[in-house]
C-alpha cells in the first residue's frame, strides 16, 4: 500500500531570512528584476533553520543565525510553480558586516523599513518583514 503522502501534491519548499545589517534589511534582486530576501531550497533530510543559516553563507558569505519563524506562506511563481515559502528572523549583524553577494543574484540591496513598500517584492516577504519589525528587538 502506498502512504497517502506518497499521493499528496509535493511543493519546493524555500526558506528565507529576514536579515538586518546596521538597521537596514538585506535584499537580493533575481532574475525576474525583484527583491527577495536571502535563502533558498531545503534540501532534503535538512533542518530549516540550518538550511536557511547554509544559504546566508553561500549567499552573502555571513555568518547568521536564524532566532524566530515568522511566516510561512505559498507562492504562485508566474503560474508556473507553486513554491512553499517559511521565513525567519535572522539575528542582526552589526553595521560593519560585509556581505558579498553570490551570482545566484543580480544585485544587493540594504533597504530601510519604510522603503519596502515601494519594492517590487512578493507580499509575502513584505509581511514577513512587517513581522520582524514588530517584534520586540529583544527577542530577534
Amino acid at each position: 500500500m502506498i502512504p497517502s503522502d506518497a499521493l499528496a501534491t509535493h511543493f519546493p519548499v524555500s526558506i528565507k531570512g529576514v536579515l538586518e545589517v546596521g538597521g537596514r534589511i538585506v535584499l537580493l534582486r533575481n532574475e525576474r528584476d525583484e527583491w527577495e530576501m536571502p535563502g533558498g531550497k531545503l534540501e532534503a533530510g535538512e533542518d530549516p533553520r540550518e538550511c536557511v543559516e547554509r544559504e546566508l553563507l553561500e549567499e552573502l558569505n555571513v555568518h547568521a543565525t536564524a532566532t524566530r519563524l515568522l511566516d510561512v506562506w505559498l507562492y504562485d511563481i508566474l503560474g508556473q510553480v507553486e513554491v512553499l515559502i517559511v521565513t525567519y528572523a535572522m539575528q542582526p549583524l552589526g553595521a560593519g558586516t560585509v556581505l558579498h553577494i553570490s551570482d545566484e543574484h543580480r544585485e544587493l540591496g540594504l533597504f530601510a523599513p519604510e522603503e519596502i513598500a515601494a519594492l517590487i517584492m512578493p507580499d509575502g516577504y513584505k509581511r514577513a518583514i512587517a513581522l520582524y519589525h514588530a517584534m520586540d528587538v529583544s527577542s530577534r
